[in-house]
């Protein structure tokens, strides 16, 4: 079978924001899973809930994918912006 001619660019955006979105459903089901466990066993032994900890610093991680593959907050987007800020320097010099 033969693939399509892509462009690279749109290609890598579709895959960052397909991995996004299966890394939210991992987040979303595991965290899930966690807090049943929490609310379901000895959870007054402590004021503050562990999955608290699992859920904000993994949820640091989401978020920042997220921003990744839905903004353009990427390391491929800064270069762009970067790389036609020169070009349009290097034009202006030129005139």
């Amino acid at each position: 079978m033969e693939t399509p001619d892509r462009d690279p660019q749109l290609w890598h955006l579709a895959r960052q924001r397909a991995k996004f979105q299966a890394g939210l459903f991992t987040f979303l089901f595991v965290n899930a899973i966690l807090w049943a466990v929490w609310a379901f066993t000895g959870r007054e032994s402590n004021p503050i809930p562990w999955p608290l900890w699992v859920t904000f610093f993994w949820g640091i991680g989401v978020v920042a994918r997220g921003l990744r593959a839905y903004t353009s907050f990427g390391c491929a987007n800064l270069s762009e912006r970067e790389y036609e800020k020169l070009v349009r320097q290097q034009r202006t010099e030129l005139r």
